[in-house]
């Protein structure tokens, strides 16, 4: 029996979150191995995996010290005998690091989910700092790093030097709705976006988007669910548009499926991605998307198929793609069906789950 314990913070709902979540559930069919999850908090994750019937461990990073939950690690690991540990976030990297120096052979795994949303030239000294340690922990103690995308392997290995062979890239993969619900009938066009509400997703460009798109028609409407530190940034976006009867912030949303019913067109417009989840939730519900030339995109959406994938990050540019869209409903529907077929096919839960399963045993 091959024995997985995986490290995660757990203090957000967000795509490493959902990822982690949806390959426990996966790997539940292999009946040779064995998973547990230590996590850094208790949230909606906690309460997922225990409903999977799997053991979970929570030392929470609001109430105790990093040598305190290093000890809890240290013993978790000594009870449960792990023959591979696998981290999810540079926090846990480092506490996966120095807990398994306490038992031998344990094989470490890490997922790099994104890149530093930080730049590190204009970041500060601590950022830095925490920043390469992790690259250097996981370049010399990990046995394998797996990339959520292509894009990031290269990076790895081009930009900071990693064996090529040691970093692997499996993309991350969802559960694929049963049935899909019937789209409800309504007078505007709903284009949306759904996920943190930070620097990195660059939701102000959204708006800046939506401006240009309000000046060819006003049958088309914009919903942004999540919460995060861009928020305030991103109202006084749409208040200097005067677009607040057209952009909607619908904050932390937690029927996602009511959400994604709602839309017509998924608008991604990050600076930088591996392979979002929340855009892979769109596509299998036959939601076609419009995302920037950046990250794993072109890996999972092939140009005027499953959507758009737009070159130059103009706000002209994006709001072209989505009036085409907008304006031709074959199109659209051609589209949301090849979107859906692409996960189906290509990046289903059961997917990842035998992926990663296949790294574990051959690790």
């Amino acid at each position: 029996m091959l024995s997985v314990c995986h490290i995660i913070s757990g203090d957000l709902w967000a795509g490493a979150e959902v990822m982690t979540y949806n390959l426990l559930k996966g790997l539940r069919i292999y009946s040779d191995l064995k998973c547990s999850a230590i996590l850094l908090n208790e949230g909606k994750l906690t309460d997922l995996i225990r409903e999977l019937n799997i053991p979970v461990y929570v030392f929470e990073e609001n109430k105790m010290t990093f040598p305190q939950i290093l000890l809890g690690m240290q013993k978790v690991f000594k009870h449960q005998s792990p023959h591979v540990v696998h981290s999810h976030r540079y926090k846990e990297n480092m506490l996966a690091y120095l807990a398994s120096k306490t038992k031998k052979n344990i094989k470490l795994i890490a997922t790099q989910h994104g890149m530093p949303e930080h730049d590190m030239k204009k970041s500060g000294i601590k950022q830095r700092i925490v920043t390469s340690l992790n690259f250097a922990i996981l370049s010399k103690a990990f046995h394998r790093v797996i990339a959520v995308s292509k894009d990031i392997q290269n990076i790895f290995v081009e930009q900071y030097r990693f064996p090529k062979n040691k970093v692997a890239v499996v993309h991350n993969g969802i559960m694929i709705p049963e049935y899909l619900l019937a789209k409800q009938e309504r007078k505007a066009f709903v284009i949306g976006s759904a996920g943190r509400l930070s620097p990195v997703k660059d939701y102000p460009f959204m708006v800046e988007v939506a401006k240009e798109i309000l000046k060819e028609t006003k049958e088309i409407r914009f919903d942004l669910a999540g919460d995060g530190p861009e928020l305030n940034k991103i109202q006084l976006h749409i208040q200097k548009y005067n677009l607040e009867k057209f952009f909607f912030l619908r904050g932390p949303v937690s029927d996602m499926d009511a959400f994604y019913q709602g839309l017509d067109l998924y608008l991604n417009t990050s600076v930088h991605e591996g392979i979002p989840m929340s855009v892979l939730e769109a596509m299998v519900r036959g939601i076609p998307v419009i995302a920037p030339k950046v990250g794993g995109f072109e890996e999972i959406i092939e140009d005027g198929i499953q959507g758009f994938i737009v070159e130059n990050r103009e706000p002209k540019d994006f709001a072209e793609r989505c009036i085409a869209v907008y304006k031709n409903n074959s199109m659209r529907r051609q589209m949301g069906s090849a979107a859906r077929e692409k996960i189906v096919q290509n990046l289903s839960m059961q997917n990842m789950a035998e992926q990663y399963h296949e790294i574990y045993v051959n690790v």
